[in-house]
């Protein structure tokens, strides 16, 4: 058997149906590479099923060998190989440093973020309808929800539970709804298909069917379970919450106890992360990963760097629409001032989109068919950048009293952004040691206009009075 490089080597066996396979049994393998040995939970699959799964990470052999407290499933060897991955397998996200990430391969990644919580509970043709529409959408990070989500917009049942048992009789959270999290896997293979992450949130409070209130022993299960069924798929992300200070069944140790937990059974460590409402949690603690946040003023980018010496990944900065909470009604041309003010600073800088919509099919919750103007200008936005050196680091390039952010890379290469002002030029520092030459970029008409001659050192640069304006200035070589 052969299985590609951080792909999924899958291993299915026969077990016990009897009692409550769930809870009753322990299983899983250890996979052994050379000197490596890496310990993988297994987990119920119903109907006497059960199954390991791994991502490889090393080209070669490895031997398995399967352990659990059922003599059917205990003691099972065997052997495949790993082989090198195909063209667009680039391994997991990972973080390469203070400000950046990158495919384990070393491919850079640039997160380009979108909100849709409770798209895989809408069923199979609004689901594809989602997937359509992303397949031609520049965004390659999805946030959702494993639980289906009650709030306004949102009062639809899902098609399916995540546990046995119903709403009216109670749910037996000692048993999982194994058609759930099948079709859930499937919908995350669907997303790395399109080359996208899926920000998985564990936990949120918009909630009827009691989730949110599980008592300890039940979140945990749960959490070791997701994590069996969920960590050999390269694509994913944990977030522990969405707006986790809303919930008030947990605390702040609750949290950090979810944290040590997945990161206990995660064998691969995939990132980690929590978001907020109104109280930041502290991204300083070890287990988190980078910082996740929601808040409106992307100015702060450069404050929360600073901070947490962690990416910033500001996956909610309000959404383009037009309902009545204010956080679900501003332009679209705010939108991309507000994404392109955190990305200029370092930071990384999530879409939504909130449009009133006769039958509630919002994109922030539900997916289907974006309607807004700001897709293509980030799509417009992702290129510039793609088309940029790697490692961008953010600097002030403005002087006097003017400041003027910029992603730079040494003295050879900026990528500034001017805001939401209507300046008729601005002033800027370069070196006196060398040449350089202006574009200026419209992010809201995606045009790209060089300006004559070259320039160096501290000098005035003409613009067009008009918001949403950048400037790329490149070394003259």
């Amino acid at each position: 058997m052969m299985t590609e490089r951080w792909g999924i080597f899958e291993l299915t066996l026969n077990g016990p149906q009897t009692g409550n396979p769930f809870v009753d049994v322990t299983f899983g393998a250890l996979f052994k590479h050379q000197n490596r040995v890496i310990h993988t939970d297994g987990f119920y699959d119903g109907d006497g099923i059960y199954k390991v799964r791994f991502m490889p990470d090393k080209e070669g052999t490895w031997a398995y060998s399967t352990f659990s407290n059922c003599s059917e499933l205990d003691g099972m060897i065997g052997e495949f190989e790993c082989i090198m991955p195909s063209a667009q397998n680039h391994g997991p996200v990972r973080v390469k440093d203070e400000y950046h990430f990158a495919y384990e391969d070393g491919t850079p990644y640039l997160p380009f973020g979108t909100t849709c919580y409770a798209w895989i509970h809408q069923g199979d043709e609004m689901e594809e309808k989602t997937l359509a529409t992303l397949a031609d959408a520049p965004f390659n990070k999805m946030r959702m929800c494993v639980f289906p989500k009650h709030y306004d917009y949102n009062t639809n049942e899902p098609v399916y539970y995540p546990f046995e048992g119903s709403l009216e009789e109670g749910w037996d959270f000692t048993r999982f709804n194994v058609e759930f999290f099948r079709h859930m896997e499937k919908r995350i293979g669907e997303l790395l298909a399109l080359g996208i992450e899926a920000d998985l949130i564990l936990f949120h409070p918009y909630d009827r069917w009691g989730y949110s209130t599980m008592d300890c022993e039940s979140d945990e299960r749960y959490l070791r379970y997701i994590t069996a069924r969920l960590s050999a798929y390269r694509n994913i992300w944990w977030s522990m919450a969405n707006e986790y200070d809303l919930m008030q069944a947990k605390n702040l140790m609750d949290w950090d106890r979810f944290f040590k937990l997945i990161q206990q059974c995660d064998p691969y460590q995939h990132l980690r992360s929590v978001h907020n409402c109104h109280t930041f949690y502290d991204h300083g603690k070890p287990w988190v990963t980078h910082c996740s946040i929601q808040h409106s003023d992307l100015t702060k980018v450069t404050e929360w760097h600073k901070l947490y010496k962690k990416p910033v990944v500001v996956d909610e900065c309000c959404y383009e629409g037009n309902i009545a909470h204010n956080w679900g009604n501003i332009t679209a041309q705010e939108m991309v001032h507000r994404i392109w003010e955190g990305t200029i600073r370092g930071g990384y800088v999530g879409h939504g989109e909130t449009y009133v919509d006769p039958n509630d099919i919002l994109w922030w919750s539900k997916g289907g068919i974006l309607h807004g103007q700001s897709p293509e200008r980030l799509s417009f936005l992702r290129q510039l950048l793609e088309q940029s050196p790697q490692d961008l680091m953010p600097i002030d390039i403005g002087y006097s009293y003017d400041v003027l952010y910029a992603l730079s890379k040494n003295d050879e290469y900026f990528l500034a952004y001017c805001g939401s002002g209507q300046s008729a030029y601005k002033d800027i520092a370069l070196s006196d040691q060398s040449s350089y030459t202006i574009e200026v970029i419209d992010a809201w008409d995606m045009t790209v206009t060089p300006l004559d001659g070259v320039f160096r050192g501290k000098c005035r640069v003409k613009l067009p009075a008009k918001p949403y304006i950048g400037l790329r200035i490149r070394k003259v070589e």
